[in-house]
């Protein structure tokens, strides 16, 4: 056994080459492994306050790198065919901000009209709430007390809200904060030198390795983190665009105003897992308090589409991604908690995306034994590559 190897003194002579390499490789790796522990607590304790601190310079790059990851196929594929790097990256770019011109066009500007209807509806709100509000007559006063305040406060901000609709992508970006502006420019900018350097680097790193196996096992890291994350996000995206325009489509049938914002907002709740789908039914459950009389009939909205995610949820999703993409539940409620307090409404966005890059990178180099390290006096290396590098050892030996 390796642990009663390591725990015997070194014999004066080497009378076995093999026990003596397996000896020494114990104890380096037990060193490096306390080592790496001690720095690893420390970036980790330390690392969520510096995200938070500086989130104006790595959430836009964060986002931007998990977007760009996402595009490498379509990059790829363009530059299979013939199409120059620089013209694949911009296109690929090109066809990203479209999408995401769309989607604002689309939830944005009606979203802007249902704010400023908010003042008038409030009334309504009222008299569908009032059999709830006088079960509870405490909630019943400070729900007044915030109608009041909203409507008092809100209803000019509301009104030039409405002129001044951002009608597209570059409409945000002019009418944004500068702050917020800057980072947008940056982060399209980081995607496009990503994708337009992306088959040098790629390269580089790979030929940089010391030896073919080096090599090897960084392309094939590179590989599975950039199949993986573009398919989970392909797939989500397709999935929750699904779910948005079915919900559209109902919603549609039922009467209720602009339909297609209400998928598209429930298309974008959607990718943050547990916590988007509660926040899509309560804004539904709202819409259709603002926009319906009988409160039995207000609520149809919300429960169409939580009929339709827990079908989407329990048969859908799990079938098209099947075990492929399965991600521990526990894990994703972890990177969700953590992301958000770090950034927020983006970092929870984020949260799964990273969540997955870092599982498949973990996955293709070997998962630490950290209770092995701590319990049974090994090392964080695995035992089956242990036994894999005695065995290289042990051939080099023989040769």
């Amino acid at each position: 056994m390796i642990e009663d190897r390591g725990r015997r003194e070194l014999p004066a002579a080497r009378t076995d080459p093999l026990e003596q390499i397996e000896i020494d490789d114990f104890r380096r790796d037990r060193l490096l492994a306390a080592l790496a522990l001690i720095l690893g607590a420390a970036f980790c304790l330390g690392l969520p306050f510096a995200l938070q601190a500086g989130a104006e310079f790595f959430l836009p790059l964060t986002a931007a790198i998990v977007i760009a990851i996402a595009l490498v196929p379509m990059l790829e594929w363009l530059e299979r065919r013939g199409v120059p790097s620089g013209l694949a990256s911009f296109l690929s770019l090109a066809a990203f901000l479209a999408l995401i011109n769309a989607a604002l066009a689309i939830i944005v500007v009606p979203a802007t009209g249902w704010f400023a209807r908010l003042p008038e509806s409030i009334p309504r709100i009222q008299s569908n709430l009032a059999p709830l509000i006088d079960f509870y007559a405490t909630l019943q006063r400070f729900v007044d007390r915030t109608l009041t305040s909203v409507a008092s406060g809100t209803e000019a901000t509301a009104q030039a809200m409405a002129d001044t609709a951002p009608t597209s992508v570059f409409d945000y970006f002019i009418s944004a904060a500068p702050a917020a502006a800057i980072q947008l420019f940056f982060a399209i900018l980081v995607v496009f030198f990503f994708l337009a350097g992306w088959t040098r680097l790629r390269k580089g790193t790979i030929r940089r390795r010391g030896s073919f196996d080096g090599a090897m096992q960084t392309a094939r890291v590179i590989q599975n983190v950039v199949d993986a994350t573009a398919d989970y996000l392909a797939t989500i995206t397709m999935i929750n665009a699904i779910l948005g325009l079915t919900v559209a489509l109902l919603l549609w049938a039922l009467g209720m105003p602009s339909p297609f914002m209400w998928g598209g907002i429930v298309a974008i709740c959607n990718f943050v897992p547990y916590l988007g789908p509660i926040v899509a039914a309560i804004l539904l459950g709202l819409g259709g308090l603002m926009t319906f009389d009988a409160v039995g009939f207000a609520l149809i909205p919300a429960l169409i589409f939580i009929g339709v995610h827990l079908f989407e949820a329990n048969l859908i999703t799990p079938l098209v991604l099947g075990r492929r993409l399965t991600i521990n539940p526990l894990l994703i409620l972890v990177s969700l908690s953590f992301w958000g307090w770090v950034w927020g409404t983006p970092g929870a966005l984020l949260a799964v995306p990273l969540l997955l890059i870092l599982q498949t990178i973990l996955h293709s180099t070997g998962t630490p034994d950290l209770a092995g390290f701590l319990f049974e006096r090994g090392t964080l290396t695995a035992a089956e590559e242990m036994r894999s590098r005695l065995n290289r050892a042990q051939s080099e030996s023989d040769g």
